[in-house]
């Protein structure tokens, strides 16, 4: 069973929002925006052409690959896909907005933070994601969220985005049985 949780419009007006918030909140000096690749990036580049449009200094955007920071590296195989971080700013001092699609264990949040340090060490770090499942492993909580979706471990949560997909929407369906 699928279910659509958010259709294009309403991830278009929902990140409008985040924005909103973000301004508010942060306020847009010295912010940037760094985004865990894969569909993270594409809704932190969104998100900074939306603030990048209200204000006349730089929010500089990056892109994360947190393959070699997780914890289950070794349960990836042999070969598993890297891909490249760009994070071509200097993070001394800087506010730093973490965006992904779907929180869920908290166990990616955690490799990126362990990445981000790696580059510097900003003023602060807050997390934006688009949708909240719920069912944390670890102490990990979104300062921004899009939409909180109740659901149980056995459900998945896809955010679709035309960039990659050729759609644009968010879903929650069953996982397939294993067997």
């Amino acid at each position: 069973m699928v279910r659509v949780l958010m259709n294009q419009k309403e991830i278009a007006s929902t990140l409008k929002e985040l924005a909103t918030q973000v301004e508010k909140e942060l306020g847009l000096s010295n912010l940037a925006i760094i985004g865990i690749k894969r569909r993270g990036a594409i809704l932190a580049r969104r998100l900074q052409t939306l603030l990048q449009s209200r204000c006349r200094q730089p929010i500089f955007l990056g892109f994360l690959d947190i393959t070699l920071y997780r914890d289950d590296f070794s349960a990836l195989g042999s070969h598993p896909v890297v891909s490249e971080t760009e994070i071509l700013f200097n993070l001394e001092k800087r506010k730093i907005l973490l965006v992904d699609d779907v929180l869920f264990t908290g166990r990616t949040v955690r490799a990126a933070l362990d990445a981000i340090i790696d580059f510097g060490r900003p003023s602060y770090i807050r997390l934006l994601v688009l949708i909240d499942r719920g069912h944390r492993e670890f102490p990990i909580q979104p300062d921004f969220v899009g939409l909180a979706v109740s659901t149980t471990k056995k459900q998945m949560v896809e955010v679709h985005v035309k960039e990659v997909d050729g759609t644009e929407e968010v879903v929650l369906l069953d996982r397939p049985a294993e067997g």
